[in-house]
């Protein structure tokens, strides 16, 4: 297994640091199917006999074994390469489908717990962190672009995923076609095989093409005294354990928690919550469920859109500032879904469509910013470490939203007005937020490692 040795992976001079995205993409394309899931979970529903809520909790296993996963093993993945980490991922990922199956063929529903949600939430923990790093050291003039276009792949990857889950389902279930048809578990089994071969495969291809720049590499025409020049961009270099120490590692995270938790106030919601919005008096609603659910591949984009097109920006205004718009701009646009969003179907898309784009640049964004703050040296453990606020957020934000919407009735008979003590809720999260973001300042100097330390760090890799 020498090939996924980190010195086996450096790049030779005059190595085209653009073939590392794609390399980076083949794995956050894959993972993010975990967006996909509403594809088959009412076929898991009837499959088990159980509740949405039952079933559920399989991606609730997954996101909170990613953030995890992801804090446990980064200094794991800064310290081994993202070679031998995206090969880990790739195991783990296509593993908890197999097991996943497995549970569904059995119809043993704690074995899906254990496959998709344990397993394949280790895969997810490691895979979504094991290029940041690397992306990051070939694009140190440009980081918030690199890992834009990685972490795009995270939230795109159910564009990719709907619809062939969708596909594999009709062709795997002879019922498919007749009215009312939901596809059988037996079909969802055989979906979850087909993915397992086919991500391990795409994973495996990314592991394989990953290089890491060789020591002291840095593009043509790149100054590093003008990236040190700017606001918040430190000098020095901070370990994932001192970094966890100091006050803005929870600023951040406090930061991160809240544009989050409030984006999947949207998500969590997202197919009922626009019809309930166009509900009219007699009960029915202006918008068709085909509508609702072109409106959720809509948010699809939005968040791919988002995780790319923010991050790139924030290379040029900086990334206190964009997070800043996150949370600032996102609290304005929240008063104003909840107050107005119900006055035309247009407005409220588009009020939806920013927000959502905000929640995934939140993401691509927090790898640089956490770049500017500790450096290079295990910006991949920190970010890993950072993540538990996704864990906190995937959580936290279900639970407020439907503890309101409980107490209303049940989502998809609703009116506009009981989603505003929710969407109110979340205005108050990010302004919580973004008081903590305007609280950032730069790391002390008495965090930084000492240079000796660097010295023989670099000396034990290649």
């Amino acid at each position: 297994m020498g090939w996924l040795d980190r010195e086996r992976t450096i790049a030779p001079a005059g190595y085209n640091r653009w073939l590392i995205p794609p390399a980076a993409l083949a794995v956050h394309l894959c993972i993010g199917q975990a967006y996909a899931t509403s594809v088959y979970k009412t076929a898991l529903v009837k499959h088990f006999d159980a509740s949405l809520t039952q079933i559920g909790i399989i991606f609730s296993i997954a996101i909170v074994m990613l953030g995890l996963s992801a804090a446990v093993m980064g200094t794991w993945v800064d310290r081994n390469g993202p070679r031998k980490a995206m090969f880990t991922s790739a195991l783990f990922w296509s593993g908890g489908f197999i097991v996943g199956a497995l549970g569904i063929f059995s119809n043993q529903l704690w074995l899906v717990y254990l496959g998709y949600g344990f397993i394949g939430g280790i895969g997810l923990g490691i895979g979504y962190i094991s290029p940041v790093s690397t992306l990051i050291k070939w694009f140190p003039d440009r980081p918030g672009l690199a890992t834009g276009m990685a972490i795009m792949g995270f939230g795109g990857g159910a564009l990719i995923a709907s619809p062939l889950s969708a596909a594999l389902l009709a062709a795997y279930d002879p019922e498919s076609g007749t009215d009312g048809w939901v596809a059988s578990g037996e079909a969802v089994g055989m979906l979850f095989m087909t993915l397992a071969v086919v991500y391990l495969a795409y994973m495996l291809f990314g592991a394989l093409t990953i290089k890491v720049p060789a020591p002291g590499w840095k593009p043509a025409g790149f100054n590093p005294e003008k990236v040190k020049a700017k606001t918040l961009v430190t000098d020095g270099q901070v370990s994932a354990s001192n970094a966890t120490k100091t006050k803005q590692f929870w600023l951040v995270w406090i930061a991160l928690f809240c544009n989050v938790t409030a984006g999947i106030g949207i998500l969590e919601q997202a197919s009922p919550m626009i019809q309930d919005f166009f509900r009219q008096s007699d009960g029915g609603s202006l918008v068709s469920v085909g509508v609702a659910s072109g409106f959720v591949g809509l948010l699809s984009i939005a968040n791919m859109a988002g995780r790319f097109g923010w991050s790139a920006t924030s290379d040029v205004i900086g990334r206190k500032r964009i997070y800043m718009m996150y949370l600032g701009v996102g609290a304005v646009l929240y008063v104003l879904l909840a107050l107005t969003g119900a006055s035309t179907t247009a407005l409220y898309v588009a009020l939806a469509f920013v927000i959502i784009s905000f929640y995934g640049g939140g993401f691509s964004t927090l790898p640089a910013y956490l770049r500017d703050l500790y450096g290079t040296f295990q910006v991949g453990a920190i970010h890993g470490r950072m993540l538990t606020a996704w864990s906190a957020a995937g959580i936290a934000g279900p639970l407020i939203v439907n503890a309101f919407l409980d107490a209303q009735g049940t989502p998809g008979e609703l009116t506009a007005q009981a989603y505003q003590p929710a969407l109110l809720t979340m205005v108050g999260l990010l302004v919580v937020g973004f008081i903590a973001n305007l609280m950032i300042k730069p790391v002390a100097s008495k965090h930084h490692e000492p240079a000796q330390s660097l010295d023989r760090e670099s000396a034990m890799e290649p």
